[in-house]
């Protein structure tokens, strides 16, 4: 599959450094597939867009899903991830996850973390929506994400595995047969490095995280604008399952002006036995659903949304009254302070909730192997449409299924053979797409190495020219603009209007872009003109005015890929005429098997234009021709 030949617009590398495999993020999946590679001897690289504890992954109140207690097993686990992935799981994708999860689990603890206990000294288990038993290993209370990203950070550290750190990628190198060769990025002021670079590898991971700051109110940090998903549609590869974006039921409510992040109240309040209750102190969950508040996500979303409308109220609230003082301070410290910092105390009050964009079920199509539409290109983590989540990611899944498949995409790696010593993308000297001609090193460009790491920076290395079409950028300020149109067009309730009304805006933000840079190329060519005329002793000709597009830099380049990204997320649910788990859609409000029991793939042609097609059936097709061993 050829590549669409669109990049970001960006200066050329600086420097470069050659490894065998680069991965980019630093949350469990990334973290968990370059401990594996480096173990197995490889060249690693982890590049990440903050400090390598920034990602998602601490923000993880709930815990991790394994079948790890008494009387539970991987079936079990299995059956409860169907039910929530409303008819659009993956069979084999969640047996997969299923039954290496609590092997998994355990060489995550014998990384390091260390998760509660009960008073046998056993895994503490608890509750979450969705879920039959209790199968939710937590760390610190509601501390989990946390704890798991220490462990592996020390572990890193401990290997003096190499690190990129304040880092955004930008785009994917191939070479001249298309295959991965390492990527682009721009290290931000606090790096080893300084200014734009390469670092070429055969092999490359995204574990990128989400997408949720496309929306205005979201649990994820400022650093998930879709970033991953972006690159990956650039290179050609395909997208999947993005209409299912889940809206977490239990986010704190700051106000009806609040954006940007926002704290989330984890399921595991109402796993304990938290009430979702009205402002009558009515509970509306009970007789909606077997589970009551413990159903899963999607449908806690909408009865809170549903009710919020009958009420004409902008929140409901999660009543925890009956816990009292010492059960909130030992299991949940976090979401205790997070409340008292806004003034409401969840012992004595209810505190107020409404739903929130939580996190992408779609993404990257991926094999089980890890592995996309693009060869020797990866993703894993919420970056990656697995096939485990369908349409609905049951709680604390998404731990897992960075754990499980961040082992498999290594495992591949090492097997494949793709790293080899030697082989990293640069030594041949072929060109990688984008990259454009060669530069100068950039200021910290000889910055220190991991002592053992094996990989080396090389500052202006020869790079082939290339002549790739550069996306416009959109100024800085669009960012908010595309957020509070997808909120209003693309949010927990949808319609055919609404989304149509968000497609236009959305389509007018690019075609400001494209009209601004047009605009400038034309006062350039006439500046131009205007020299060559003076130096032939021509009248000297007035200079032309231009509209200024947005100067390449990291928050142009993010508002950039949260543009691609809702573009492609909204076509989704465009054409998805079903409500089907957490895509809820006004105008079809009722799942339908018959025409809609499949998935929808999206590509990026060449021309900036989107091909949207459905699939056959729930299961996804393959990815790739692979090795006749696995097939």
């Amino acid at each position: 599959m050829t590549g669409t030949g669109i990049r970001l617009h960006a200066p050329a590398p600086g420097w470069e450094i050659d490894a065998d495999v680069v991965i980019v993020g630093s949350g469990v999946a990334g973290l968990t597939t370059a401990l594996r590679c480096t173990a197995a001897g490889l060249r690693t690289v982890v590049v990440t867009k903050a400090r390598l504890d920034d990602g998602s992954t601490r923000w993880a109140q709930g815990g991790i899903a394994a079948a790890l207690g008494e009387g539970d097993t991987p079936q079990q686990h299995l059956d409860d991830t169907l039910v929530a992935g409303a008819g659009l799981c993956d069979e084999a994708a969640v047996r997969t996850l299923v039954t290496e999860g609590p092997d998994a689990v355990r060489r995550l603890i014998a990384t390091g973390a260390q998760f509660d206990t009960d008073e046998t000294g056993g895994i503490a288990l608890t509750r979450e929506g969705g879920h039959h038993r209790r199968r939710i290993a937590h760390a610190g209370g509601d501390a989990t994400g946390a704890e798991i990203s220490r462990a592996l950070v020390d572990a890193v550290r401990a290997a003096a595995l190499r690190t990129v750190e304040n880092a955004l990628v930008l785009d994917l190198l191939t070479d001249t047969e298309g295959r991965t060769a390492g990527v682009t990025l721009h290290v931000m002021g606090e790096g080893q490095h300084d200014g734009v670079g390469a670092v070429r590898a055969p092999a490359v991971v995204l574990a990128t995280g989400g997408m949720g700051q496309i929306f205005s109110a979201t649990t994820n940090p400022a650093v998930s604008t879709g970033d991953g998903v972006a690159l990956a549609l650039r290179a050609g590869a395909e997208v999947s399952d993005l209409e299912f974006v889940q809206f977490h039921p239990t986010v704190l409510f700051l106000g009806a002006g609040a954006e940007g992040q926002q704290p989330l109240v984890s399921e595991a309040v109402r796993g304990e036995g938290a009430h979702l209750v009205d402002a009558d102190g009515v509970r509306f969950m009970t007789g909606q659903h077997e589970l009551a508040e413990l159903a899963p996500r999607d449908i806690v979303a909408k009865a809170i949304t549903r009710r919020m409308q009958e009420h004409g109220t902008e929140h409901m609230y999660l009543d925890a009254r009956h816990f009292g003082a010492e059960m909130w301070e030992q299991r949940f410290p976090t979401i205790l302070a997070a409340c008292r910092s806004h003034g409401i105390d969840p012992v004595t009050e209810p505190v107020p909730v409404a739903p929130a964009a939580h996190y992408a079920s779609g993404g990257v199509r991926t094999d089980l192997h890890g592995r996309t539409t693009v060869p020797g290109l990866y993703a894993c983590g919420e970056v990656a449409c697995t096939g485990v989540h369908g349409a609905n990611r049951l709680a604390s899944n998404s731990l897992l299924e960075g754990l499980v498949f961040a082992e498999r995409i290594a495992d591949d790696i090492v097997t494949a053979g793709s790293g080899a010593a030697g082989t990293g993308a640069g030594a041949s000297g072929t060109a990688g797409t984008g990259a454009g001609a060669s530069g100068t090193a950039g200021t910290g460009a000889g910055g220190s190495e991991a002592a053992g790491s094996g990989a080396g920076v090389r500052a202006g290395a020869a790079v082939l020219p290339a002549e790739p079409v550069t996306l416009p950028l959109l100024p800085p300020e669009a960012r908010l603009r595309i957020q509070r149109i997808m909120t209003a067009g693309a949010g927990v309730l949808r319609s055919g209007e609404s989304l149509a009304g968000a497609a236009d805006r959305l389509e007018a933000i690019r075609a400001e872009a494209e009209a601004e840079a047009a605009a400038e190329a034309v006062a350039e060519a006439a500046a131009g003109a205007a020299m060559d005329a003076a130096a032939a002793g021509a009248p000297e000709a007035l200079p032309a005015v231009a509209l200024k597009p947005a100067e390449p830099g990291v928050e142009a380049w993010e508002a950039t890929n949260l543009l691609c990204v809702a573009r492609v997320l909204t076509a989704a649910a465009q054409r998805r005429e079903e409500t089907r788990g957490c895509h809820w859609r006004e105008d079809h409000a009722d799942r339908d098997d018959t025409a809609w029991r499949r998935h929808l793939v999206v590509r990026l042609r060449p021309d900036r234009s989107l091909d949207v097609h459905t699939t056959d059936s729930a299961d996804f097709p393959p990815t790739l021709p692979h090795r006749p061993q696995e097939q």
